[in-house]
């Protein structure tokens, strides 16, 4: 007798026989990562085509700033009603819109050069990079709400890192190609790139992303582990299953905004934004401007740091959970990285103090690692979210780490106005790692899932 034959067909198989579980969960996670990568290479789109761009629409230093800062201001307002419209709709359909929408507008930008006056150029621009802002303030909120749905506890951490070092990736794989698209084709090709590219991945999406109880590749196995694991599973419901579809209830959200565990976290996620948006905005223009690189040779050079910050950012995520499952606390597991990377990104100052350009990129390099093994804030979100207003949660927590991409462009525009040089836009990106670290030790306190007193 076929035994394999009587195993497939038996209704009631040996309840020794151990069901293998799937791993649908690390292709979710890997679907984010690709998401993010392109959310940031089009964020990222601006500095390295900003030199180019700038001559020819002439936009001095401060003009710049502000350009740079659009995304910040739309990104900042959206956070809110972006949570609200994941918890209201789902992560799926919000994400799929978001997509389309930021890379559309990224598209349009390559049109930019038709408004032949400075004033109403840089009005045009600012208006486009305030809706590309606008149409991603939806887009981390939704990682952390799909990673807290689709991961246990001791996975999380790796999966927030996964996703979360895809702006780094977005440097290593966009930066040499955005970069070249410039030098040979010209700034307003780069922009007709990537908004083509991100229109493909948003229907891509559509098609593979589903709530851990809709996927049609999960199994049974995977679905209980992650569910024991604490995966809040039910977060998004099939269209068959809808849950009730509250209106933002602000009594909870004055209630987050009066827990010092997360206005702590809340400061410490704008000062480590505030590294993510030097390296985003003014970091090519420095490499540029102050160390006389050719934007084909910045395209190539910006990479290799940006290599050190993914390293980091998947390997100060995988330290976290190592940390959990050794029996440490949540609360070290969470910080520790997290000041250790904060500590590494303060070095970035050093290069104010060297000439020779390999040291000025391995500095970076040092800082940029740093970073992103320090960026654990996104796991913080979904070990603290209260489990009703994941979304919202999400979203007040990118709002106030995001008034750094309105802030860092603007401060650091100023500053290199004033005093003609980078030196103390580095000091004051440095200081920010400071601040972080300060935060995260005397404010934060213990990490724990807030409990909702005024939620109904």
């Amino acid at each position: 007798m076929n035994t394999n034959k009587v195993l497939a067909t038996n209704p009631n198989p040996s309840p020794l026989i151990e069901v293998k579980k799937t791993r649908v969960r690390w292709f979710i996670v890997m679907m984010l990562f690709l998401v993010t990568a392109f959310n940031y290479a089009d964020r990222a789109t601006i500095s390295i085509a900003g030199d180019a761009m700038s001559k020819e629409l002439s936009l001095d230093s401060v003009m710049m700033g502000y350009v740079f800062s659009a995304f910040g201001w739309a990104y900042v307002i959206g956070q809110i009603p972006g949570g609200w419209l994941l918890d209201r709709f789902g992560s799926k359909k919000v994400y799929f819109w978001s997509i389309f929408l930021w890379s559309l507008f990224t598209f349009l930008q390559a049109f930019i050069g038709v408004f032949g006056a400075a004033g109403t150029a840089l009005m045009t621009l600012f208006a486009l990079r305030f809706l590309v802002g606008l149409s991603e303030s939806p887009s981390f909120p939704a990682n952390s709400r799909i990673v807290a749905s689709w991961f246990p506890s001791n996975e999380r951490g790796t999966a927030a890192a996964t996703f979360n070092s895809a702006q780094y990736f977005a440097t290593v794989l966009f930066a040499p190609i955005m970069g070249y698209i410039t030098y040979k084709y010209g700034w307003h090709a780069v922009f007709l790139f990537m908004g083509i590219l991100g229109i493909c991945l948003s229907f891509l999406w559509l098609k593979t992303i589903y709530a851990p109880k809709d996927h049609p590749r999960i199994n049974k196995a995977e679905l209980d582990y992650i569910e024991q694991g604490g995966a809040l599973t039910n977060m998004d419901q099939s269209q068959e299953k809808k849950i009730k579809k509250e209106k933002i209830n602000w009594k909870s959200v004055k209630e987050l905004l009066s827990n010092r565990m997360l206005l702590g976290v809340y400061l410490g996620q704008y000062c480590i934004t505030t590294l993510t948006y030097f390296f985003l905005t003014w970091f090519p223009v420095y490499l540029v401007q102050e160390r006389g690189m050719s934007i084909l040779k910045v395209g190539f050079v910006a990479s290799l740091p940006a290599i050190c910050g993914f390293a980091g950012g998947v390997l100060g995520g995988m330290f976290s959970d190592f940390l959990l499952r050794k029996g440490y606390s949540l609360t070290f597991a969470r910080k520790t990285p997290i000041v250790i990377g904060m500590l590494m990104s303060m070095t970035l100052v050093a290069a104010n103090y060297v000439e020779a350009e390999w040291v000025v990129i391995f500095v970076m390099a040092v800082a940029f690692f740093g970073k992103g093994f320090g960026a654990l804030g996104w796991a913080v979100v979904a070990d603290t979210s209260p489990k009703q207003m994941a979304g919202l949660s999400g979203g007040l927590f990118n709002m106030f780490g995001n008034i750094a991409g309105i802030t860092t462009p603007i401060i650091i525009g100023y500053i290199i106005a004033k005093t003609g040089s980078f030196n103390g836009a580095l000091v004051f990106v440095g200081a920010n790692a400071l601040v972080a670290i300060c935060s995260y030790l005397f404010l934060v306190g213990e990490i724990k899932r807030v409990e909702l007193k005024n939620y109904k």
